[in-house]
Order: structure tokens, then sequence, then C-alpha cells
């Protein structure tokens, strides 16, 4: 609100002062005290009335009651209701309140949309329902744009439009139109994507809509040929669904569509998003993980240096991307060939000792997992005392860890201890990475 008032006071001010031009503002303008939410003091946008006859910004008031609370902030009394009625005339108030103060810099606030309500989203999924049915996906296609538009005005009509089962119905409809022809209905597919990537979780019968064979071929060729935005609701909904107890029957499925490991791949090697990497990495963990050692797939991605493009990633990587990036590397760990390519890479063990203490204690016993599955050989147990391995080992065991982790710890000293007087450790972890020669 006070955006435009703030750049003419603060033009050629650093930003650090706008704490103070808050403050100024606060002593110039006087807001009428009942044009501010009870609960947060700030101007309300949408002001909504209570059984109680108090009112609130319908934000604030819908925070206060889905916490758990059965009565009402400012009388205490307990709430026979939890409508909440519109304030048009107090809102209009505000309005015009702007207006008068525009000069000050105040910006009209805009007038809210009605939140959707449940009755309009069971309408909405039954009309999907019969245009499912009939086949009709340009009447499915507007229906969809419906819901995606609702979900876009608020998080309130996302959780409404997930309450009432639209997930399932939407992967329904998906599965229907993907198997009839994908390629005649992939722009519908694209849209009904778009909303299921916000819709977690799915449920079971949503999943398993999603998880026939059609569904993910039609998934798996957006992943590949989609725009950044298909390709992301892609990877999104595929992570969704592998995050499931039926994921090892989705990765026997998965195997015989072709492209599916180069699509995650090259989301990971050219990262469209945070989101996007950090579901890629999931889809790949849960596929891992769920074969057997020598499995096909984790061959594939080891074929195409997955061991190299995670490590790289790791090194810049914020907290979320780094402890997926380390679970998925511990887990190519447990196949002799993963370990074969991990002790191959040149980055690896000082990044593995770098992320040590510096990440999270999750990242921390990833870390000290995958050290404890590469130090079979003479060769990275040396390289391992270069970078610094056994002191921070020590440290650990000070800071404290896991049951699980400290045996880790105990056995990697007991191993390294041999080289320690015998090795010179000459690389400091703590330094960057500039000395070392990248493995591609």
């Amino acid at each position: 609100m006070i955006v435009s008032w703030r750049n003419r006071r603060a033009h050629n001010n650093k930003m650090n002062n706008n704490n103070r031009l808050c403050e100024d503002l606060d002593a110039e303008i006087n807001v009428p005290t009942h044009f501010r939410c009870p609960i947060s003091l700030d101007l309300m946008k949408d002001p909504v009335t209570l059984c109680t006859g108090i009112t609130y910004d319908r934000e604030n008031i819908e925070r206060w009651i889905e916490a758990g609370n059965e009565t009402c902030p400012f009388t205490k009394q307990v709430l026979e209701t939890f409508d909440l009625i519109p304030n048009h005339i107090l809102r209009r108030m505000i309005q015009d309140w702007c207006v008068q103060n525009r000069s000050l810099g105040v910006e009209r606030i805009p007038t809210p949309r009605i939140p959707v309500s449940q009755c309009e989203v069971s309408e909405v999924c039954s009309r999907i329902v019969g245009a499912t049915r009939r086949g009709d996906g340009k009447k499915c296609g507007e229906l969809v744009r419906k819901i995606k538009n609702w979900g876009k005005e608020s998080e309130r009509n996302k959780r409404c439009i997930m309450e009432n089962g639209t997930g399932c119905i939407l992967s329904a409809s998906f599965e229907s139109f993907a198997r009839d022809s994908f390629e005649k209905h992939i722009n519908l597919l694209v849209e009904i994507l778009l909303v299921l990537s916000w819709m977690s979780p799915l449920g079971k019968d949503g999943r398993s809509k999603l998880g026939t064979e059609s569904s993910l071929r039609c998934i798996i060729w957006l992943l590949r040929n989609g725009d950044l935005s298909g390709r992301q609701s892609a990877v999104l909904v595929l992570k969704e669904i592998l995050h499931s107890d039926d994921r090892r029957i989705i990765t026997n499925t998965l195997r015989a569509i072709e492209g599916v490991v180069e699509a995650l791949f090259f989301l990971i090697k050219e990262p469209i998003s945070p989101t996007a990497t950090k579901a890629s990495l999931m889809a790949i963990y849960c596929m891992i993980s769920s074969t057997t050692k020598n499995d096909m797939i984790t061959s594939r991605f080891l074929e195409m240096g997955l061991v190299g493009v995670i490590v790289e990633a790791i090194v810049e990587a914020d907290k979320s991307v780094c402890e997926k990036a380390l679970g998925v590397l511990d887990e190519i760990c447990n196949t002799e060939k993963g370990k074969e390519e991990a002790c191959n890479n040149a980055l690896i063990m000082a990044v593995l000792v770098k992320k040590v203490l510096r990440v999270s204690e999750w990242a921390t016993e990833l870390s000290v997992s995958i050290l404890w599955k590469l130090c079979d050989e003479e060769s990275v147990r040396i390289e391992a005392i270069q970078v610094g391995t056994f002191k921070k080992l020590l440290v650990i065991l000070q800071v404290g860890c896991g049951e699980g982790t400290k045996e880790k710890v105990k056995e990697l000293l007991k191993l390294l201890n041999v080289y320690n007087n015998r090795v010179d450790c000459c690389v400091d972890s703590s330094m960057g990475f500039k000395y070392l020669k990248k493995p591609f």
C-alpha cells in the first residue's frame, strides 16, 4: 500500500532505511482503529464478521480457526458457527479512505473475490466426470481451467478444492483421455497436470489412476517434450505417484517406457527450477531404491553420469536439494557399480567432507553413510585423510549423532587411523573446490 509513497521518500536512499520510512508513514497517516484487524492490527483487506459481531481480516481469522480455536479472539466467546460474513460496508469505507489518502502513497485495496464454496467445487467436479464419460475434451478443459483459476486466487480456495476429492476426479479424467489419445488431448492433459501438481497428497485412488501405463506414458512424454511449466508439472506429479507403497509396481511399469531415465537426468543436469530439481531427485531415489542392485534403471542412470551430475549439484545446493541429492548418492553407493563410479569422481570426497556439520543433521548422517560405503579401498582412505575426513569425524563424535551414524564414524576412524600419521592432510575441506579437477 505504501510503495509509491516510499519510492518518493526513499529516492537515492539505501534499502536498509525501509523500517525508518515505515515508522514515518505511521506517524503521518492515522489509520482508523476500526479499519485495523484486531488480530494483526494491520489495515483489513477483506473484512469479514463472525457470529459475535466482531470483524476481522479474512486471512487472519481463517488462520485462527484452522489452528483449532473455537472462540472469538476479541470477546473470547465460544463460536456457535464458523460462518464468515463479508462486511461490504466496512470494506467500501476502507477503500474510500485509501483513495482520500492517495497523496500520501496509500493504494486502494482491491475488491476481494468471494472464496469458492464446497458446493461450487462439487458441482464442477460432477460436470468433469460427465464430460470425461462423454469424451468431451473441450468442455472438460473449460472446467479444469475454472478450477485452476480458483486455485490461483487464494490458498483457501486450494484447500477447499483438495478437500472435496478433486484430485481423484482429475486423475481419473487424465487417465481416460491419456488412454484415448494423449496427443489429441495434449493441451487438456497439460492443464490437468498443472492443477494436480499442487494437490498433494493425491490419495491412493488418484495415484492408482495416474500409475497406469497409459497415464505414465503421457507424463513421460510431457517430461521430455513439454515446455518448462509442463515439464515441472509432470515431474511433480511423477514424484507424487512414486512416493507411495506401490512404487515398485510403478517402477516396473516405467521400465518399459522409453526416455524416463533421460528425462529425469536432464532435469538435474540442466535444472529449470529448484522445485523441479527436488522433485526429480525424489523420483530418482524412489525408482532406484525400489529396484534390485543390478537393475537396468540404476545402470542406465550410472551410464549417463548421474554420480558426477549429483556431486556437482551438491556443491552449491541449498539445504533441501543437498539432502535429497545426498540421499540419491547414498542409495547409488549400495551397488558395486555405483561405488566404483563414486570412487572415480575427483570431487566427491572433498564435497562430502565439506557438507558434514554444515547443512543439517540429516545431511551429515548421509555424508557419513556414503563415506563409510566408499572407504573399502586403500586409495580412497588415503584421499579421505588428505581432505580432512579424520578431523571432521572426531568433531561429529564430540557434537553427537545417532547411534547408527556413531557406529559408522567409529569404524571409519579405525580404518583411517592407520594412515593418519603417514599421510599429510594437504587439502582443507573448508576451502572451495577450485583446486580440484572436475570429472567432466
